[in-house]
């Protein structure tokens, strides 16, 4: 039986990527693809890469006066339009992947890190999908746990501007960055406590440095992740527990030798390249995502396929070869 998938907040970069998705997906269907502000007009006007599809956006309210308790909701709105939806939509018994910042921290919702919780999100009703910088930073070290306790961590990474959302200046945005590498959130950023919580739920107490950066790349992330230990770690412990967490986890690869972790491998994929070195007391993690692929939809469709019993590749074996 073929299940009916939403998209809540279609006309955005992430909604879109779960539109493509879905579109190509051999067991579900999509349904209402709702857009304030493209209400009727054809989806393929807007994303070049959709251009073969039937679709239009629905208007607002659309998804509500469809969906039934047989149906999945992927909602790719902001946390405040989350807080007027999603709840609408359990009281339908809607089953519901938010992409927004807005229930990761809450005990409402199945944190969606696939990898690390997904029995948990097989029976959830509601999956917070996790932010892009807390999946890459989270797969790179949450292994470590198992081997090694550090004191501190830091995190250096980097996204292509589509992190950035869909916005009316995102072409003026990419011409300053252009030619540059840009830190920000440097005063707190949003996703800070999401990685310091479940870095800590995982095992890791280590105090967190964390510095994002903004590179001129449509799509992708590298993360650059540092433990410092008190005392020298065995690199064959390490590289063992890694080995270990990720065997079953059809999505995650772990290069050794000479190999690293590389954007242009990843984007257009629900992958993860990981590479661990060990130097003493500090271990070097890399991990490499699209931001849009794992880092959102990707990974949104790997948790509604976890939370209807499907394998969780379904859908999702297609590589980009230009993106």
């Amino acid at each position: 039986m073929v299940t009916r998938v939403h998209v809540w907040g279609a006309s955005g970069y992430a909604g879109a990527e779960a539109i493509r998705l879905l579109h190509a997906h051999p067991l579900l269907e999509l349904g209402v693809l709702e857009s304030h502000s493209h209400a009727g007009e054809r989806v393929s006007e807007h994303f070049p890469r959709l251009r073969a599809t039937p679709y239009r956006f629905g208007e607002s309210g659309s998804t509500l006066a469809a969906a039934t308790d047989a149906d999945v909701a992927i909602v790719a709105g902001s946390e405040d339009h989350a807080e007027a939806i999603v709840p609408a939509l359990l009281e339908r018994r809607v089953r519901v992947v938010d992409l927004s910042s807005r229930y990761r921290l809450d005990e409402s919702a199945v944190y969606g890190l696939s990898e690390w919780f997904g029995e948990a999100v097989a029976e959830a009703q509601l999956v917070a999908n996790p932010g892009c910088y807390p999946t890459a930073a989270l797969l790179a070290l949450l292994p470590l746990a198992q081997v090694a306790s550090p004191r501190h961590v830091v995190i250096d990474a980097k996204s292509g501007i589509t992190g950035a959302g869909r916005t009316p200046h995102v072409d003026s945005l990419f011409a300053e960055v252009s030619g540059d590498v840009r830190a920000y959130g440097l005063k707190g950023h949003r996703h800070y406590p999401e990685i310091q919580r479940f870095l800590h739920a995982g095992g890791i107490e280590a105090s967190l440095t964390f510095t994002p950066h903004v590179v001129p790349i449509a799509r992708g992330m590298l993360v650059n992740a540092y433990a410092v230990c008190d005392v020298a770690v065995s690199a064959d412990k390490v590289a063992a527990a890694y080995d270990r967490a990720y065997a079953r986890a059809p999505f995650v690869r772990m290069l050794w030798g000479n190999r690293a972790p590389s954007v242009a491998a990843v984007v257009g994929t629900n992958d993860a390249e990981i590479r661990v070195d060990v130097e003493g007391p500090v271990v070097r993690i890399l991990c490499a995502i699209d931001n849009l692929g794992k880092g959102a939809a990707g990974q949104a469709i790997q948790n509604v396929n976890l939370m209807l019993g499907l394998p969780q590749e379904s859908g999702l074996d297609a590589r980009a070869i230009v993106a």
